[in-house]
């Protein structure tokens, strides 16, 4: 989709969001880049006429050497050691020319759960590296290297890129992505750093090794301040992906007093899309009576992402945990019943004897006074 991106005169950082589809065999949802919105111009200090003017409304889309195809993403299944051709082109919808940095970078999931890239000018490490992008003429530079585009008002760029793929590359998925970044000039001062791209779903043949693993499980309990009903257990834990190939997940928590006593089940967040050697936070809230020791497990059922094909079996993950839930609210309220029970015991009994005395020293009144008892 396309980006707009106007001047203004503090620093921003726009962040890198690809809304690409998270399928590496099929198509995918759009293919760009879509940053934060830059920063609006207060009410009271309305942006002049020229900084309007030079909006600017670019884009990137994977294309063929005659431009755009259609297509919302890159995706390729590539040996180890081969290597593929592809074609990107930036388009300026602007009315005015623009220069781009356009670059490849290596795929990453967010917190919350969107594809990006790692900020600009950090060096692709993995398979961003293996990406040579070209100039307007053709020319492909060195895996890594920037190309600054200026591209004509109204117009548009193809330029060419190939994927080489190591030859010792392990099979599996390895995300990646091409942005176009807005240039600025340092030293006007203004800086902005406002990205588009295209997500590059690559996977390197060979065999599939799904598997997640669930870590850093931890549940704490906090009681209801009604005794009559349960409190809630927050379990938090982290989804690990230990395969090679990226994948989705439901999860659910149980948990249950000594022998399973009391026991029940909550469902956790969907996880739309964990990378191979990523990992992902979630967390829990389960209903549960306090009954002094508690314990239960986290389950991860792994699934695949959009259409992938992963042809090897999926196998479900577990972790178990514990956590003490004493029932204070509960002693109290025992507590304050026994309590009860036992003045009302030592009243009655006061009462009782306050009654004898007063029967006894009637008694005794009766008697010194000779009048017959």
């Amino acid at each position: 989709m396309p980006r707009t991106a106007a001047p203004r005169r503090r620093r921003a950082s726009a962040a890198l969001v690809l809304l690409a589809a998270l399928a590496l065999p099929t198509a995918a949802p759009a293919a760009a880049l879509t940053p934060g919105a830059a920063e609006p111009v207060p009410a009271a200090e309305p942006a002049p006429a020229p900084e309007a003017a030079a909006r600017t409304t670019w884009a990137l889309e994977p294309a063929t050497a005659e431009g755009p195809d259609g297509r919302v993403s890159f995706r390729h299944a590539v040996d180890p050691g081969a290597e593929v051709a592809e074609h990107v082109t930036l388009t300026n919808f602007s009315d005015h020319p623009a220069t781009f940095e356009v670059y490849a970078g290596d795929g990453l999931v967010t917190a919350d759960g969107q594809f990006d890239l790692p900020p600009t000018g950090t060096a692709a490490e993995a398979a961003g590296s293996w990406i040579a992008l070209g100039d307007a003429a053709g020319t492909l530079a060195e895996p890594g290297a920037t190309q600054r585009v200026e591209v004509p008002a109204g117009s548009a760029v193809t330029l060419p890129l190939v994927v080489r793929v190591p030859a010792d590359a392990t099979p599996g998925d390895h995300p990646a992505g091409v942005v176009a970044a807005l240039a600025t000039d340092a030293g006007a001062g203004v800086a902005m750093d406002s990205r588009v791209g295209a997500r590059l779903h690559l996977r390197v043949t060979g065999d599939l090794a799904p598997a997640l693993a669930v870590q850093d499980v931890r549940a704490a309990y906090t009681p209801s301040w009604n005794p009559f009903a349960p409190g809630t257990l927050r379990v938090s834990y982290t989804v690990a992906n230990a395969g090679n190939v990226r994948l989705g997940a439901t999860t659910s928590a149980s948990a249950a007093g000594p022998s399973g006593l009391a026991g029940s089940t909550a469902e956790g967040a969907t996880l739309r899309e964990v990378l191979p050697g990523g990992a992902a936070a979630g967390s829990v809230e389960v209903e549960a009576w306090p009954l002094v020791r508690l314990g239960g497990a986290v389950a991860v059922t792994p699934t695949v992402v959009g259409d992938d094909e992963v042809t090897a079996a999926l196998a479900a993950a577990e972790a178990s945990w514990s956590a003490w839930a004493v029932p204070w609210v509960q002693v109290a309220l025992v507590l304050l019943l026994v309590g009860g029970v036992l003045a009302v015991r030592q009243a009655r009994t006061r009462r009782e004897a306050a009654t004898q005395r007063r029967i006894a020293a009637a008694v005794a009144r009766a008697q010194g006074s000779g009048a017959p008892a």
